[in-house]
């Protein structure tokens, strides 16, 4: 959610029976389940971070996911830092089977217009009875640091579902489960462009320099997710035109049968 937005330039029993007529008492808690339930927005970027985010929240009877809140690009209609289509966005969130809550930015985008749209939108989590927003970060303390004191004043509580599990495990793990992903965008100052467009699968993991770290937590890739446990059907992903921005090469994913 969180997170400076970068130009992209290609071009969601039945009663009992009884025989008696009497008084039925209240069964201590019932009806009320749903209402403790923490209703959470989970910070959606398109990659597979988030995508395993949204599967372990899953996991947890006590959330009710709400939607997933991605800041666009309103110039070229794409994921800030990853370059990633709104088609192929939307697509995500269908298949994933919640809403998307989108956070338009203008290009170039100051942190003072940011941090004021990120603003509204929590005002309009507040609203909707919203109790917490959820972040696929890893283990940089400076991110995370930013994230809760963005929100402290909200009252929506920071939830970080990924929290310092190890990164080399935990790509094996989402890749074990089922996750599918293609590298969206490199650093070319960190990563050789070679890699983007590359699928996120164990070659890969194998092929990254030393240093590198397995799940890109440092800004070396991001991806773009396609496949999983989180998604009712995998996404008819083609890779099209491979570019450099200004060090950064990015991989330009569409839905096949599309341009």
């Amino acid at each position: 959610m969180f997170a400076i937005a970068q130009a992209f330039k290609v071009q969601g029993d039945p009663e009992p029976k009884s025989v008696l007529v009497s008084p039925v008492k209240a069964i201590p808690g019932a009806g009320s389940y749903h209402r403790r339930m923490k209703r959470v927005l989970l910070s959606w970027s398109s990659g597979k971070d988030s995508a395993w985010a949204l599967h372990l929240l899953r996991q947890q009877p006590e959330i009710e996911l709400v939607g997933l809140l991605t800041s666009l690009n309103s110039e070229f209609q794409r994921v800030s830092m990853h370059g990633t289509r709104r088609a192929v966005l939307e697509a995500q969130a269908v298949a994933a089977g919640l809403p998307l809550w989108t956070v338009p930015l203008p290009w170039p985008c100051s942190n003072e217009i940011y941090e004021a749209r990120m603003a509204e939108v929590c005002q309009r989590a507040v609203a909707e009875k919203v109790d917490a927003v959820a972040f696929g970060d890893l283990f940089l303390e400076d991110i995370r640091a930013y994230r809760v004191k963005q929100l402290q004043p909200t009252g929506l509580e920071p939830i970080f579902p990924l929290w310092q599990l190890p990164t080399a495990a935990l790509a094996r793990e989402m890749l074990a489960g089922g996750l599918r992903a293609r590298l969206a965008c490199v650093d070319s100052r960190q990563l050789d462009p070679s890699f983007s467009g590359r699928e996120f699968d164990a070659t890969l993991l194998a092929d990254l320099p030393a240093g590198i770290d397995p799940c890109g937590e440092r800004g070396e890739f991001h991806t773009c997710v396609y496949a999983g446990p989180m998604f009712a059907a995998p996404l008819p992903l083609a890779t099209g035109e491979i570019v450099n921005r200004e060090g950064f090469v990015f991989a330009d994913f569409l839905l096949k049968g599309t341009n």
